[in-house]
Formats: C-alpha cells, sequence, structure tokens
C-alpha cells in the first residue's frame, strides 16, 4: 500500500460510505496516525484489527475520520458503522452489499446481506484494499464474531479498554499541551495568542472536546479569554459544590453550560431542539424527524418544526456552537453522547420523561405505516438506532406501540430475523410488565416470535410458544380477532412441521373458515390462509385439490388485486401452484410456471430472497422431473451454495436444497457425490425435525436408493424397510412418501434375489398409486415399469407383456417415449423414485 502523503494523484476510494466529514480543524496526534498507518498497511500477513480506545470526549472518532480522510488513497472502499448497539452493526453492514455487487437488504433481508458482505471481504471480491471503521464499538464480546475477516482493514474505536486483549489496541488520551495550543489558535479565526490558549487548555484538562467548546464559544461570542476563564471557574465552583459526581472533570461540564447559556441567549428555540436531541440516540437524527407537527411536543419546538427557516438557523446554531455534528449531504445531525448526558443531567425528572415521550412521537411521526414495503426499508433503518436509547419499549401510548410493532415488521420483512427476535423478546417483557401479557399488543408480539422461532428452524420452541400464545390470545381477544387468527395459522404450521399433516389440514380449515368470514374470499389475509391449506392437501398427496385452490387464488389475486402489492406473498403462491402442477404429474406445465414464478422472484426480490430460492429449488426439480438434467444439475448446485452460505448448512431450507442436489447428481450418475450429501444431509435432518417426521424418513430412503446403486443393496434394504414401516405409522400406506419408498424397495428385494416378494410389494403398490395419482401418473408409470420387470424375472412373459404394452402407451401419451424414464423402461432396467422435501 501507498500513502496518500506521497502520492502525486491522490485516488479516491470507488466506494466510500457513511464516513463523516473531516474536521476541518483536526489538529496534532501525528504520531499515532502514523503509528496507526504503520500497524495497518506495513504488514505482509493478515492484519488484526486496532482499536483507538479512551475515555468519551477524547477524540477517538475525530481521530477515525481523519485517518479514513488522509489515507483514503490506500483504500477501493472505506465504509463507516455505528457499532454502539449490535443490531446496527448488521444493518450497516447490510447496507453495502449493493456496493460490492450483491443483493440489497431490500432484496434479501438484512442477515443474508451481512452474510454476503462478510463473505465477499474474506474473499477480497470485488476489492482487496478495503476498510471498515466501527464507530463506538463498547461491547467486544457483541462484535468479536462479526468483524470482518480478509485482505482488508478493521479500525474500532470504543472507550472499552477490554479491547486491548482481542486486538491490536492504540490508547488515546486528551491531547498534550502543544496540541491544545495548535488546536485553539486553528479554531477560533480571529486570532488568540499562544499564553491565552494555553491558559485555556489548562483549566480545561486538554480534553479535546472541551476545547471544541470553548473555541466554538469563542468564535460566535467573541467573549475574551479572561471572561471565559472568570465564568468557567464561577461555573466549576458551583459544580462542586453541589457535589454531585462525575465521570467527567468538572471544567468540562463547566464549559458546555457555558456554551449553553450563550446559545439559550442568541436562539432559545435551538436549545428545546437540542434538549430533544440529548434523547435520541448517538446515531446520526435524520433532519427529516423534525419535519412534522405532532400532538405532544413543547409550543416552542411545534412552533419550530412549522418555520423551516428558523428550524434550519437552529439547527445550523447547534452546528456553530459545536454542540451537534451536521452532516450536510446526509441531511443528519448528530450530538455527542457526552454531551446528551450533560443536557439530561441538568433536566428534572418530569421534563426528562416529556422530552423522552417527545422523541418517541416524533419517531413515530417519522416512519411510515407501511413497514414491510422495500421503499421504506431506509426510513425504518434510519430510526432503528433511537430506539434502544430513547426507551420506545418503555412508552406505552398507542401511536408509540403502533411504531414499536411496525419496527419489529420491518425487521421481519427485511428478514433480519436475529435482530427482530431481541426487539420482540424486550418489548414483550416491558409491556408485559406494564399491561398485561394478555394485553392485545403483547399477544401480537407473541405471535410474530412465534414467525421468528420458525424462520430460525427452532420449531420445538415455536410449537411451545404458540400453543401457549393461541390459548391466550382465544380467551383475551376472542376467536375472530386478526392476532388469534394469526395465531392459529401459525399454530397449524407447528403441527406440519411436527409431521401432523392431518390436524394442521384440519386447524387450517378452520382458519380459513374464520379469514373468509372476517376479511372475505378476496383479501390477502384469506389468499394465504388458502395457501396455508393448499400446503396441507399436497401433505397429503391431494395434488388436484392443492392445484384447483391455488389456482383460484392465483386468479383472484390479478383480478381483484396487485402481485406487486405483496411480492413474497405472491411468490409464495405461485410457486405453490407449479409445485402441485409438478407433483400432480404434468411435468412440462411445472417447468413452464416455475420458470415465470423464478423470474418472477428474482426480478422483484432478488436472487438471494428466501422466497426466490425456494422457486429456484422446486424449478431444478422440474427440470430433472422433464428430463432436463444439465440445467437442473446446474440450477441445483446455485441455490444449495446461496443457501448455504445465506442461512448455513442447518437450515431446513439449506437441507432440502441439499437433498435437490443429491437427488440430481444420482440421476447423472454421480453417485459418490450424491451418496456423501446425501448421508451428510439425512444425520442433519433429526437436528431440524423430530425423529418421526415423516422427512426424515423420505430422506431416508433417498440415501437407501444410492446405497443400492454403489453395490450395497441388503443395507439399502434394511434402510428402507425400516423407513416404510415408520412412514407407514405416520400417513398409512396410501401416501406417495410410503409408496415411494416401496417402489424402491421392490429394486432392493429384486436385487438381492427375492423375486417374489419384489413382485407382490410391488404389485400392490402399483394398485395403491393407481387409485392415489391416478393410472397415468408418472410414479405410477415408475412402478409399473418396475412391475414389468419383476415379471419377466419370474418368468411370466405373457403378463409382462401385456403391462409393457399398456406402460409403453401411458409413457407415449404423457412424458413421451423419448424421457429418460421412458428409455430407462423400454431398455428393461429399473426405475428408481425419489423425494424432495416441500417447504412447512
Amino acid at each position: 500500500m501507498h500513502s496518500s502523503q506521497t502520492d502525486p494523484s491522490p485516488k479516491i476510494p470507488q466506494v466510500w460510505g457513511k464516513v463523516p466529514p473531516r474536521n476541518k480543524n483536526f489538529t496534532g496526534r501525528t504520531d499515532l496516525l502514523a503509528r496507526l498507518h504503520d500497524g495497518l498497511g506495513g504488514r505482509v500477513t493478515a492484519v488484526l484489527p486496532h482499536a483507538l480506545h479512551g475515555l468519551g470526549g477524547v477524540g477517538k472518532t475525530q481521530m477515525a475520520v481523519e485517518y479514513a480522510h488522509r489515507y483514503q488513497s490506500d483504500y477501493d472502499l472505506v465504509w463507516w458503522i455505528p457499532a454502539d448497539q449490535a443490531v446496527l452493526v448488521r444493518s450497516s453492514l447490510a447496507s453495502l452489499a449493493p456496493h460490492l455487487g450483491l443483493p440489497s437488504a431490500s432484496v434479501s433481508g438484512v442477515e443474508d446481506a451481512a452474510n454476503a458482505v462478510l463473505e465477499a471481504l474474506r474473499r477480497g471480491e470485488p476489492y482487496t484494499n478495503w476498510l471498515l471503521i466501527f464507530d463506538n464499538a463498547d461491547e467486544p464480546e457483541q462484535l468479536t464474531d462479526i468483524l470482518p475477516q480478509g485482505p482488508g482493514h478493521v479500525l474500532i474505536t470504543s472507550r472499552n479498554h477490554r479491547w486491548a486483549g482481542v486486538v491490536d489496541a492504540l490508547p488515546i488520551d486528551v491531547f498534550t499541551r502543544k496540541e491544545s495550543v495548535e488546536f485553539l489558535i486553528r479554531r477560533v479565526p480571529r486570532g488568540i495568542s499562544p499564553e491565552d490558549a494555553d491558559r485555556l487548555a489548562e483549566e480545561l484538562g486538554d480534553l479535546p472536546l472541551a476545547l471544541e467548546q470553548a473555541g466554538a464559544l469563542h468564535t460566535e461570542t467573541g467573549i475574551s479569554v479572561s471572561e471565559y476563564l472568570r465564568l468557567l471557574t464561577e461555573r466549576t465552583s458551583q459544580l462542586l459544590s453541589q457535589g454531585k459526581p462525575s465521570e467527567y472533570p468538572a471544567s468540562m461540564t463547566a464549559a458546555w453550560a457555558l456554551s449553553v447559556a450563550s446559545l439559550e441567549e442568541k436562539l432559545p428555540e435551538a436549545l428545546d431542539l437540542l434538549r430533544y436531541c440529548a434523547f435520541f440516540g448517538p446515531e446520526p437524527i435524520p433532519r427529516d424527524a423534525f419535519s412534522k407537527v405532532v400532538p405532544g411536543l413543547s409550543p416552542q419546538l411545534s412552533a419550530l418544526i412549522a418555520d423551516p427557516i428558523r428550524l434550519g438557523r437552529a439547527i445550523g446554531e447547534l452546528g456553530r456552537f459545536a454542540l451537534a455534528r451536521l452532516d450536510i449531504p446526509a441531511r443528519t445531525l448528530q450530538v455527542h453522547r457526552l454531551i446528551q448526558a450533560l443536557v439530561r443531567d441538568e433536566l428534572p425528572e418530569a421534563e426528562q420523561e416529556r422530552l423522552r415521550h417527545g422523541v418517541h412521537l416524533l419517531l413515530a411521526g417519522y416512519t411510515p405505516s407501511e413497514p414491510a414495503d422495500a421503499k421504506n426499508w431506509d426510513t425504518y433503518l434510519n430510526a432503528l438506532g433511537h430506539f434502544g436509547p430513547a426507551g420506545v419499549a418503555q412508552c406505552q401510548a398507542p401511536e408509540v406501540r403502533a411504531l414499536a410493532l411496525n419496527m419489529v415488521r420491518y425487521l421481519y420483512a427485511s428478514a433480519d430475523y436475529v435482530s427482530a427476535q431481541s426487539f420482540v423478546e424486550s418489548f414483550i417483557e416491558e409491556w408485559s410488565a406494564t399491561s398485561g401479557s394478555d394485553h392485545e399488543d403483547v399477544l401480537s408480539l407473541r405471535v410474530q416470535l412465534g414467525n421468528l422461532l420458525r424462520e430460525l428452524g427452532q420449531y420445538d420452541e415455536a410449537a411451545e410458544h404458540n400453543v401457549e400464545t393461541l390459548s391466550a390470545a382465544e380467551k383475551a381477544l376472542g376467536p375472530d380477532h386478526d392476532t388469534t387468527l394469526r395465531a392459529l395459522r401459525g399454530r397449524a404450521a407447528d403441527l406440519r412441521a411436527s409431521g401432523d399433516f392431518l390436524q394442521a389440514h384440519e386447524m387450517d380449515e378452520e382458519a380459513l373458515r374464520r379469514f373468509e368470514s372476517k376479511f372475505g374470499e378476496q383479501d390477502w389475509n384469506t389468499w394465504r390462509a388458502v395457501n396455508s391449506l393448499a400446503l396441507d392437501y399436497g401433505l397429503r398427496s391431494d395434488y388436484l385439490n392443492a392445484r384447483t385452490l391455488l389456482e383460484t387464488v392465483i386468479r383472484g389475486v390479478r383480478a381483484e388485486s396487485d402481485p406487486s402489492a405483496d411480492p413474497a406473498s405472491y411468490l409464495n403462491i405461485y410457486t405453490g401452484m407449479a409445485r402441485a402442477v409438478r407433483l400432480g404429474g404434468d411435468y412440462a406445465e411445472a417447468c413452464d410456471i416455475g420458470e415465470d414464478a423464478y423470474a418472477y422472484g428474482i426480478e422483484r426480490l432478488g436472487p438471494d430472497h428466501a422466497w426466490t430460492l425456494r422457486a429456484g429449488k422446486d424449478l431444478s426439480i422440474a427440470w430433472r422431473r422433464a428430463g432436463d438434467y444439465n440445467r437442473a444439475l446446474e440450477l441445483a448446485e446455485e441455490v444449495h451454495q446461496r443457501y448455504v452460505r445465506i442461512f448455513g448448512l442447518d437450515h431446513p431450507d439449506t437441507l432440502a436444497a441439499a437433498i435437490c442436489l443429491a437427488n440430481i447428481r444420482r440421476t447423472m450418475g454421480q453417485f459418490q457425490e450424491a451418496l456423501v450429501l446425501a448421508e451428510d444431509t439425512v444425520r442433519r435432518y433429526p437436528r431440524i425435525y423430530s425423529t418421526g417426521h415423516p422427512y426424515n424418513h423420505a430422506c431416508a430412503g433417498n440415501l437407501a436408493v444410492l446405497r443400492r446403486v454403489t453395490g450395497d443393496a441388503g443395507v439399502a434394504r434394511k434402510i428402507n424397510e425400516e423407513a416404510l414401516a415408520a412412514l407407514e405409522q405416520k400417513l398409512g400406506r396410501d401416501h406417495h412418501y410410503s409408496l415411494t419408498v416401496a417402489v424402491n424397495l421392490t429394486s432392493d428385494l429384486a436385487a438381492i434375489g427375492e423375486t417374489e416378494a419384489a413382485y407382490r410389494l410391488g404389485s400392490g403398490s402399483h394398485r395403491r398409486l393407481r387409485e392415489l395419482l391416478g393410472e397415468e401418473h408418472p410414479m405410477t408409470l415408475t412402478a409399473a415399469a418396475n412391475n414389468v420387470a419383476s415379471l419377466r424375472d419370474l418368468g411370466r412373459d405373457d403378463e409382462a407383456e401385456e403391462l409393457f404394452s399398456a406402460t409403453k402407451e401411458g409413457y407415449r401419451r404423457t412424458l413421451t417415449l423419448d424421457h429418460p424414464d421412458a428409455q430407462v423402461f423400454l431398455e428393461g432396467r429399473r426405475l428408481d423414485a425419489d423425494f424432495d422435501p416441500p417447504p412447512i
């Protein structure tokens, strides 16, 4: 790397994000900056993160800002991350995604986008020379797992000295006296003598923030140093006489008090504005938070907001008095946490509560009412960092409760499930204490928590939680309340996740009846309930009813609404219809629908959105069923890679994608690769689903096929017999999953020479499949084709020829005789069936 100080034509980073403006009065720290630059840039091997740590007000953030600007030519990417709240870190990382050629958080969700960013930084793609600055990272334990690895640099600012045991730490102290004098001479444009600067520095303890306050006051008022020192001494004496404990020198508090007094004298409304700002978080405050006059604000602030010219002046005065940092391009103002604390400490408790509630109202007025709409996500992200510091959870006002619920919905819609869970749990605890556990708002949060637990794959915890929630909602709100109905649908999803498909079906039928009664048939709430019921039909092998229901929904959405009103739900329904068509045996039509659904998902939600990936997985299966193996393999590999990167190996959707990939690899003769993947996946499934869940046993049937084709028919038989017994106990024999395993078991028996047993089992399975799926369903034809082989093995050639002719005609009318399955049949070989787990 090279330094911008020696580069004759400094380059500008290609990505420069959220770095605060450079302080034109930055002074000194030359040795520290050089040490930091040498430490970061002077190594050939991987560089540890560096931390600037010290007390508040010593200039850690300003030094990080100066480093970023001074050495920007070393980097292709520089990104600033507010790190004092864990929830902000992933959001800030996620906002970097589009600059790395990755889907944005509005497309893939915050969690997925952040993970993708970390992976891209680790690989150094597309940039190897990157710098990430984590500002105000005071809790090392919350960040050590998310600090990016790779070829770039990480810089941390913190008041916490514990970073010294984790990273390369550089302690930051107050200015040296020489730096203090130099700073004041630079800060005061009308001139201050070195002697007066020395006197001020002595009284202010060389603390940079206090010196900035003093310099700003001198610039704005022209106060003489002698007069300033006299007033400072008086204020300091008053503070000391009060005996109030303070983390900072009394001179710092006195310097702040002098600035505030001068601000009040010059523009009283600006002081009122500062007091409100003290109850936001220390993160940048959007100027638009002060754009609406909302009931409950002080008359002074209401009048100020109503007068944009005077509001602009008040914000400007906060900047000129160094009481706030203004970022003009970003349209934000930011108050140092120490100044916020000093402002709050001077106010009576009742006044603090009034101002805090005013901030709640301002945030409620700032955030739009549609948190699931991606165009509103930046606004919610801007508000997110102020929720904790402002104590939003403690407020009981209806409009603030609605704000909190909307924030949770935003986090859920943007797929930031971990942050959403943290918020929900804290809100539930606080609201239960103040409003009772059966309050409507608390129950609404509890429903949302159940949804989050399911999205995170924590099915047992979700089920236990939702049983209690549904019972409480029915008792407190009644059976037809919105929250109760959502809890009922969630409970049905829990039953599917437990493998109780019948009870889930019955519960979804009841939920749909109630949704239709409350909302009518042409409503998104009802359409989602229909989609759940269609999924139940599919899980019970009734693909015709599933298809019919979803076709009705699609027609209704297109006629009565607009798919773009809820593109994720529409894609989920559309993909479900493609799946029902495929499972019903119409592979070509399933490909046509699936291709359009996948294209829609990529266009509207992006390639990494969870439901786009599901559409892609289902399309790969449809292509495989239709005989388009190369495209099926390519898409299966791509989808699986995305799932692993975004969700990890043990997420239910990742496991389903792994099964899809193993199946196409086996189909294309890549037996060893398929076997390794299938074995690993079958081992992982019981971590997600209960041991008796049908998916565990049906996936074991896939593994059995691979055992047989790799030469171990005896082991395959044992696996399939155990799987069939378990599936029959759970679902009955007349189920698609059970009969798939039974058909494969006939091939196991034939492979080990038990020809008569193979025919008996195969013949019964063929009869059952005809009744369940129809004469010419591809699965029925598979059973028939294998029975032809069994009859020939038994020497029953006349019967074999008769069944051969009927089966050949079936293939000709459905898949065509050119289909790979038909070719295997015509060659006299046995066909293998496989299972792909649908989403719960």
